[in-house]
């Protein structure tokens, strides 16, 4: 996802206090199951209909242009996402899409371990760090639902990015090239990789990375819970994207380790997000240091990812705050959804709503659309949880 952002436009710098009526979707919400399936079935269509034709995931569906190549970054970590749901349901055919997609990812490995920045087709073709570490994260699921085809994959990429990590922790050699120069604190999200590496492979030095790259992203956390370089080259303003990549990536720290510091840290970017979120469920897409509005627009994927980390707070602390700002937040972001139309459309969750706005205008993306999948598999299993327990 990181690469496609050149298309951004700027914004106006704004404080709005609430969503505008342009930023208000539609009142009909679909609901859990259905927003569910129909992501799904966009993301299997993104895979069929990609323009290079090799099994990975398009990057996104342009409206009025259509579809892209495939996007191995978001290929990589919506696999889990596939397997998860077909575990659930016993998809056998969207596991077998899982296969072709880490067999292509595979065949496009570097020497090195690493893998490519950007989509297919794009250039310079490098390997970039942040998109190792989501690729790794599909290539660990991999590994546990087929064991060896592809744990030496893993290791290759695992052992790169241990490899490349600076001193402090941070990582700054092989940034994307669309990004301004330096590490930076949404790249906990590759230290997940790590993590899910060292689950399975516990013996190599994977956790120990991992944590310390969270440690020195802690770092550059404010007393408010706002980061640090957190955004590929908006640092005052950076987007909810990426503040949900640094707020998950501190409580994948948390739930690999149980260290309270952590489980504090991410409560306080977390409880700052519940403040400015208003009661439709609106996010503005990009917050400065002071969690104050730049733009009028939500930014959905953000929404969809800091909802994903509400769920794991609500599962941690059980603090019914969380609990229900996800569920406010889901419900916004599943308001945005078309359930019909071609298939460009049909369960595709947009960049900005409204959706022209800031954040990658009039396109449908597959990042969204798998965050906004996994956010509503974590409330139908927390519905299913109360249900058994009759609260």
């Amino acid at each position: 996802m990181l690469d496609e952002q050149i298309m951004m436009n700027e914004g106006k710098s704004r404080e709005p206090s609430c969503a505008s009526e342009a930023a208000k979707p539609p009142v009909a919400d679909p609901g859990v199951e259905s927003a569910i399936e129909k992501g799904l079935g966009w993301l299997c269509h993104a895979q069929d209909f990609s323009t290079s034709a090799d099994c990975g995931i398009a990057s996104h569906f342009y409206l009025g242009r259509g579809w892209t190549t495939s996007y191995p970054e978001t290929t990589g970590y919506i696999a889990p996402t596939l397997l998860r749901q077909a575990r659930i349901a016993g998809a056998d055919g969207r596991r077998k899409r899982v296969r072709r997609m880490l067999d292509w990812l595979v065949s496009i490995q570097y020497e090195s371990g690493a893998f490519q920045g950007g989509r297919i087709g794009t250039v310079p073709v490098v390997p970039v760090t942040f998109n190792t570490g989501q690729i790794l994260i599909g290539l660990a699921a991999g590994v546990e639902e087929w064991r060896s085809r592809y744990l030496q994959p893993m290791r290759r990429a695992a052992d790169w990015l241990v490899a490349t990590q600076d001193p402090d922790g941070g990582w700054s050699t092989y940034p994307s090239a669309l990004t301004v120069q330096g590490a930076k604190t949404y790249e906990i999200q590759t230290a997940w990789g790590l993590l899910e590496a060292a689950r399975i492979d516990p013996g190599r030095p994977y956790g120990e990375a991992a944590l310390a790259n969270i440690d020195w992203a802690l770092g550059l956390q404010n007393e408010n819970g706002w980061f640090e370089a957190c955004d590929l080259r908006e640092f005052e303003r950076p987007l909810t994207h990426t503040t949900g990549y640094a707020l998950r990536g501190v409580l994948e720290g948390y739930r690999f380790c149980q260290e309270a510091k952590y489980l504090r840290a991410a409560q306080g970017t977390a409880d700052a997000l519940i403040e400015i979120m208003d009661d439709e469920g609106f996010i503005p897409g990009r917050l400065d240091r002071w969690w104050r509005a730049s733009v009028d627009s939500a930014c959905l994927t953000g929404t969809a990812q800091i909802a994903c980390c509400w769920f794991m707070l609500y599962d941690f602390t059980g603090d019914l705050r969380y609990r229900d700002a996800a569920y406010l937040a889901t419900r916004y972001v599943r308001r945005t959804m078309k359930l019909d139309g071609s298939p460009g459309v049909r369960g595709g969750i947009a960049g900005s709503w409204p959706i022209d706005g800031d954040y990658m205008p009039n396109s449908m993306l597959s990042w969204a659309c798998k965050f906004v999948v996994d956010a509503n598999l974590m409330e139908a299993e927390t519905r299913a949880e109360e249900a058994r327990a009759g609260t």
